[in-house]
């Protein structure tokens, strides 16, 4: 943004009948400066005079700020900032003193950025977390699935009051019923009261972390990753081609270290005897009983079920 000196010597290009000590006057007289005065009625005009580019900045950063034409092209000096002024004595002479003061745009994006910096995701779409969810209209989207919204308000609001739970949820229903969506409103809700939270799309993560095989190092930081969040939601599970390698030593691992600590949230096609039959089986080791069982031992009891009912709404 350019400075009063600079406007002075524009002045004279576009109207050559201002003169610069008339351009002076119309910043001493500018509503916003004609405010600060009231304001602070003892300083001088010499000491405004004095300071005449502060509130030529002042006041043009706040014309900018009326007409904002956005945070991406905000023209003034600092992005999403104004400068304000108040004034001080020192010394027993007053002393104006200018400072930048984020806008409101500015203080949105940046407490967005924290809730992002908060939420890790892994092969889910990250603009999940930066839709404007709307509890009302989740309400009023499709009746049947009232219910599954009121539960997961209820936990979210129980979370708030009480701190982390030691039971997650499992999200329960058909194709399209909005499952990861709630699953993401909740992260996005409580990553606001400062948890941190994991997302992981199982069908992709299983075939990543058999390639991490070769990284263990890069393996060995995802699940502890994983182990360590606040809240954990294993996205689409028992939609993934499970390894007995996978199954025992990557997701028996998080879970068992996460029981009776942290709580862990689930969204499934399944439910919770069909994902104990899904775990059974692998294709290398064909039906393992006692191992889907085992696993089933650390998510069942861990767990409140929640039935998302309703339309698919990928229609």
């Amino acid at each position: 943004m350019e400075s009063l000196g600079e406007a002075l010597r524009r002045v004279p290009l576009l109207d050559g009948a201002m003169h610069p000590d008339r351009l002076a006057e119309q910043v001493l007289n500018d509503p916003l400066v004609l405010k600060l005065r009231e304001r602070y009625p003892d300083v001088d005009d010499a000491t405004l005079r004095l300071n005449l580019n502060r509130l030529y900045q002042m006041s043009a950063e706040y014309r900018n700020c009326k007409y904002c034409p956005g945070l991406a092209d905000c023209p003034n000096d600092m992005q999403g900032h104004y400068t304000s002024i108040t004034c001080a004595t020192l010394n027993g002479r007053w002393q104006v003193v200018d400072q930048k003061t984020p806008c409101s745009k500015w203080t949105a994006y940046t407490q967005q950025e924290q809730i992002r910096k908060r939420i890790t995701s892994f092969f889910v779409d990250e603009t999940l977390f930066g839709a404007e969810y709307d509890p009302s209209e989740m309400l009023d989207l499709d009746e049947s699935r009232e219910p599954a919204v009121i539960d997961l308000i209820s936990y979210i609001e129980k979370t708030r009051q009480e701190g982390l739970q030691k039971k997650g949820l499992y999200l329960q229903g058909n194709f399209g019923t909005g499952k990861t969506y709630l699953a993401g409103f909740m992260l996005k809700e409580l990553a606001k009261e400062g948890f941190s939270g994991v997302i992981v799309y199982m069908p992709e993560f299983v075939e990543d972390a058999k390639a991490l095989m070769l990284e263990p190092q890069q393996l060995k930081e995802t699940i502890s990753l994983m182990k360590e969040a606040d809240l954990l939601v294993f996205d689409d599970i028992g939609a993934e081609n499970l390894s007995p390698w996978v199954r025992d030593h990557v997701l028996g691992a998080i879970l068992n270290y996460r029981m009776n600590r942290k709580p862990t949230f689930y969204t499934s096609n399944h439910d919770l005897d069909a994902l104990e039959k899904h775990f059974s089986f692998t294709h290398k080791e064909g039906e393992e009983l006692h191992k889907g069982q085992r696993l089933m031992d650390r998510v069942r009891p861990f767990v409140d079920v929640v039935h998302v009912r309703g339309r698919n709404q990928r229609g």
